[in-house]
């Protein structure tokens, strides 16, 4: 059993900056352990990304309201709102920039999200999971997939602190280290895909899929809302 405080199922901004500029009840599956691979994540970028809502046995996906973030910075308050939108009627970009606090230089730690997703929803489900090994051990990683099926099968996003150098980009991302928070939607288990939906406005489409690997990898030294 991997250890943590998350007994909930038994209870019922993207900052555009270089790394030079930034200083600072069946049982489930395991994730797979190695690093992610250029093809699968390819082939899974291109994954045609079912309607919102869409369940069968193996795939999840929840019902958002989405939005672009609305300034270069705002990617966690965005982020905030579509985990928020799958609930309750959300706040605006705004409001959450001030209620995290969101400056120009981004959203300082993912815990920030944590307080105000909890503070909206009048709940202490969402936990703040750091992730500060690169690569992840695979405790964290097996924590991490289950945080993902537990959350998005009771109907809550997770909301995810990334890191995404040149060679380990989600699709359309700029050809630098980006820094940057979105949301997770939905996985598909039987392939271990994971449903994004990026308010950055770098990819094709609004939401897309990623292998668990490749999201693993991306979260270090960060972490996520769960």
């Amino acid at each position: 059993m991997i250890p943590t405080t998350k007994f909930k199922a038994a209870l019922g901004g993207l900052a555009l900056f270089a790394a030079a500029v930034l200083p600072a009840n069946a049982a489930i599956a395991g994730p797979p352990t190695v690093p992610p691979d250029t093809v699968a994540a390819t082939e899974a970028a291109a994954k045609p990304v079912p309607k919102l809502g869409y369940s069968t046995q193996s795939v999840k996906t929840l019902n958002i309201d989405f939005q672009y973030q609305q300034t270069g910075y705002w990617c966690a308050p965005a982020a905030t709102r579509i985990a928020l939108s799958a609930r309750i009627s959300p706040p605006s970009q705004q409001q959450l920039a001030d209620e995290l606090p969101t400056t120009t230089n981004g959203t300082d730690w993912i815990g920030q999200v944590t307080r105000v997703l909890n503070n909206h929803l009048g709940t202490g489900w969402y936990e703040t999971k750091e992730m500060p090994d690169d690569l992840p051990t695979q405790a964290q990683r097996d924590l991490l997939w289950r945080d993902i099926v537990l959350d998005i099968g009771n109907n809550y996003p997770i909301v995810a602190n990334i890191v995404a150098p040149a060679n380990n980009h989600p699709p359309g991302y700029p050809n630098y280290t980006i820094y940057h928070y979105f949301t997770v939607i939905g996985y598909d288990d039987s392939d271990q895909t994971v449903l994004i939906a990026d308010p950055a406005g770098f990819a094709p489409s609004a939401t897309y899929w990623l292998t668990f690997n490749q999201l693993a990898t991306l979260i270090p030294p960060k972490g996520y809302s769960a």
